[in-house]
């Protein structure tokens, strides 16, 4: 089910997914989160499609990348917008990985909300 008002977070670190979700859903989002990228296709196939992903790269069991290339090779999964947060945007990761947007760690709040509203309606 397609829901533009909800945003997936996918952080294995627990503080990150609770700020996020502080913040979003002060700002009228729904949010459901994900300790990593194996959740995440779960929480996914299972039949839901939020109006955008916040990914991390880094995480156990199964990091960004390979959720980022398991999203893409599912049809049903690969329109879902990602936007990749790391510690380091760097030529060669925003090469690798195709995203609608990467932003920095520490996060610009202000940034992450304008890149929110630009795929969910809130």
């Amino acid at each position: 089910m397609h829901t533009p008002n909800t945003v997936l977070v996918v952080d294995d670190d627990v503080a990150i997914r609770q700020v996020l979700t502080m913040v979003l859903t002060d700002e009228g989002y729904r949010v459901v989160t994900a300790a990593n990228g194996l959740d995440a296709l779960d929480y996914l196939r299972a039949g839901s499609r939020p109006g955008l992903i916040v990914l991390d790269l880094k995480m156990p069991i199964m990091n960004g990348q390979e959720f980022r290339a398991e999203q893409l090779r599912d049809p049903d999964l690969a329109p879902i917008p990602v936007a990749v947060i790391t510690a380091h945007v760097t030529k060669e990761v925003t090469a690798e990985i195709p995203a609608e947007a990467f932003l920095p760690k520490p996060l610009d709040f202000d940034r992450l909300m304008k890149t929110v509203a630009r795929y969910c309606s809130g």
